[in-house]
């Protein structure tokens, strides 16, 4: 058996700390009668001690009764990373999909979204492709969240953690280039304007190529930010980021029986001139915090976001294995939104009945507007029969609206109220406590001529949260939780609300979890987490009444562990190892009770290492190994199970300078790591160089 991948963990840069570590230094200053010097860059180590993301409050990585796992700026660096997608390669019991290469999609502990990605902790569910030019860090938060952040989220969630001002100077420019022709330019300039006043900017351009024959990409953004302290106790921060993305919609090869088609890992199947994706998204944010004397914090963060998202794509949808000749489809879709989020915290840190405990008290406001319309594209008779030999094609095609293709306008609201209790009654102990209620609103007008018309649900969900600390060692703690999620009948993006699932109760989302986080050595956290997750009110077709009810269901379990942060000064590592099993356990309108879900190996392994071996050579080296997984939940087409090898150079150049030199790959194995359907299979990359130069000033 292959065994095998992936994890990591890791990492924060100091960015949005810098606040935070200038008023420590500003405190020691005090205490010694010395003057403050702040210093502002990397950490020299990989992972963070504490994030707010999972509990709303600033809390110990030890003391989160949950799996997550952070992927910092420092290590996307020394990856290279550049996509969502190449970053979850990297997490336990997580794998991305294709998205129909669209869009970023994942399947987290057995259970596929599109939509369950944040930013800030601020909903960020249109389809596209994220990039990650600004970002401090990238949270995956693992099992249901919906106390912290509402519906979906029933396998868990992606949060990127944008940089902000740091109110002191900072200036860098970096360029890359591959061996595939793309070429990257990244700049981030940190500007103090005035005390306690500083202004940020982020930008990106990329000219990317592939291995992939007519396969490009072009995308560019900037992200200026704007902070400003006023006094100890108050912080406002201004942000507005426009990006764009375009790029040929690849959607890889078809199946050759039960094994992803050999051979053709360069080929594009269909018209590559008429398949493409682009993206526009405008993001708006305020941000507000204050702190009242002394353990009382008020904050408040409300974000617009306008997506306009269009995809076309002209493609193989198989392969008939008799005659060697590739049938083609073609189909566009446009996919608008715009979202209006406003979250409300209030934290109280205080020590009642001479109990020491964080009380939290919030609640969020939301809309959402979509506009969806897909066209079928429709072909010349015999044009979209290609012989294998030729799947590339230059054909002419129709777009015109067939009787299925979607054609909605919907609306959305959500009204939401928590409260969570970090309750601490002994130093061995911790109670993490919390309860929140969403008032979810949806109405659907469907314009189509045929089955169209006007519907809504209203959804009332309570989800409630348990998590119990315990600490024997300093270095250790051990954690029980449970969980739940739920998930509206109308799917992850608005677009399936019939007059058969309008009055449907939601899906419901189960965890229970036990795990343990323990620093062997100062700087090094290792992690352990065993769950089972159950997935329930899933619909499914009655076999004598021929009427959806809801008595499907999906149980997935597993294992995580990891290895994060520092070995030694010099030694990073972000290490992970995964076993799960998901699987149909009561019949579903997918599939018969005992399929096993798909994208899910059954054992994943990933490890990623920089060693400093001077002060100016450091070198990376990394491994990813999983087991084989099914290419849908049909399980008629299995992806083999691979290992791939990666490896890197760092040389710190004088005045400033960086260089780097990236190898995915290197011992050049063939594999297939994922899929969107049995015949949309993504070949993985051959052995690929990236070079980059960073300045520094």
């Amino acid at each position: 058996m292959n065994r095998l991948l992936l994890s990591t963990y890791a990492a924060s840069l100091a960015w949005t700390a810098a606040p935070a570590l200038a008023a420590e230094a500003a405190e020691a200053a005090d205490a010694a009668d010395a003057p403050v010097i702040v210093v502002t860059g990397e950490r020299p180590q990989y992972g963070i001690r504490s994030t707010s993301t999972a509990t709303k409050t600033d809390t110990d990585i030890r003391n989160i009764p949950q799996a997550l796992t952070v992927i910092s700026e420092r290590q996307i660096k020394d990856q290279q990373l550049r996509s969502v997608a190449e970053l979850l390669t990297f997490v336990p019991g997580a794998t991305p999909g294709t998205g129909e290469s669209n869009r970023d999609q994942m399947t987290l502990r057995g259970n596929n979204s599109t939509a369950d990605f944040f930013i800030d902790g601020v909903r960020d569910d249109a389809q596209y492709f994220r990039d990650f030019y600004n970002v401090d860090r990238v949270e995956v938060l693992k099992g249901p969240n919906a106390m912290i952040f509402g519906r979906g989220g029933g396998g868990g969630v992606v949060n990127r953690v944008l940089k902000r001002s740091s109110l002191n100077p900072y200036r860098s420019v970096t360029g890359s280039g591959d061996g595939f022709g793309g070429f990257r330019l990244l700049a981030d300039v940190d500007q103090p304007i005035a005390t306690g006043a500083g202004l940020r900017l982020n930008g990106v351009y990329e000219d990317g190529d592939s291995f992939r024959r007519h396969v490009d990409l072009k995308r560019y953004g900037f992200n200026p930010t704007a902070g400003i302290q006023v006094g100890a106790n108050t912080r406002f921060d201004l942000s507005y980021e426009y990006f764009h993305d375009r790029r040929t919609a690849d959607r890889g090869v078809p199946a050759d029986g039960d094994r992803p088609l050999e051979g053709f890992d360069r080929t594009f199947f269909g018209n590559p001139d008429e398949s493409f994706a682009k993206a526009d998204v405008n993001v708006a944010t305020f941000a507000v915090e204050h702190q009242f004397g002394e353990g009382l914090k008020l904050r408040n963060h409300t974000q617009f976001a306008d997506y306009d998202k269009f995809y076309q794509n002209i493609y193989g949808s198989n392969l008939d294995e008799a005659s060697r000749v590739v049938i083609l489809d073609a189909y566009n879709n446009q996919n608008d939104r715009r979202n209006l989020f406003s979250q409300t915290d209030l934290v109280w840190d205080n020590h009642l009945a001479g109990i020491d405990q964080t009380l939290l008290f919030g609640f969020e406001l939301g809309r959402q507007k979509s506009r969806n319309h897909r066209l079928t594209g429709f072909f010349a008779p015999g044009t979209n029969h290609v012989p294998l030999s030729e799947p590339t094609v230059d054909t002419d095609v129709t777009f015109l609206p067939a009787a299925s293709d979607a054609n909605n306008r919907t609306h959305a609201t959500v009204a939401a109220v928590y409260v969570q209790d970090q309750i601490r009654p002994a130093e061995w102990l911790e109670i993490v406590a919390g309860l929140r209620f969403d008032s979810f609103d949806l109405d659907v007008d469907d314009l189509r001529p045929v089955g169209g018309g006007e519907f809504s649900r209203k959804d009332r969900l309570w989800s409630p949260r348990l998590g119990i600390v315990l600490k024997p060692r300093d270095n250790l703690s051990v954690y029980g939780s449970l969980s739940r999620s739920y998930l509206p009948q109308s799917g992850d993006q608005f677009g399936s609300l019939t007059v058969a699932t309008e009055a449907l109760k939601p899906e419901r989302f189960d965890n229970y979890e036990i795990g343990a986080k323990w620093e062997p050595l100062h700087g090094l956290l290792a992690t352990a987490a065993l769950y089972r997750l159950d997935r329930t009110n899933t619909r499914a077709v009655d076999p004598i009444t021929n009427l959806t009810v809801l008595t499907g269901a999906q149980r997935s379990k597993g294992v995580e562990l990891g290895l994060e942060r520092s070995i030694t000064s010099n030694w990073q590592v972000s290490a992970g190892y995964a076993w799960q099993k998901a699987k149909i356990t009561e019949t579903t309108a997918a599939a018969p009770a005992g399929r096993e879900v798909p994208l899910v190996p059954r054992h994943s392994f990933a490890v990623w290492n920089r060693y400093d071996a001077t002060d100016r050579i450091g070198i990376g080296l990394g491994v990813i190994a999983r087991s084989k997984s099914f290419a849908s939940i049909s399980n008629q087409v299995t992806l083999p199970g691979y290992t791939r090898v990666d490896g890197a150079l760092f040389y710190k150049l004088p005045n400033g300078m960086e260089a780097q030199v990236n190898v995915e790959n290197l011992l050049g194995a063939d594999y297939f790591p994922t899929a969107h359907n049995d015949n949309n299979i993504a070949p993985g990359a051959p052995r690929s160089i990236k070079a980059t130069v960073g300045y520094r000033f």
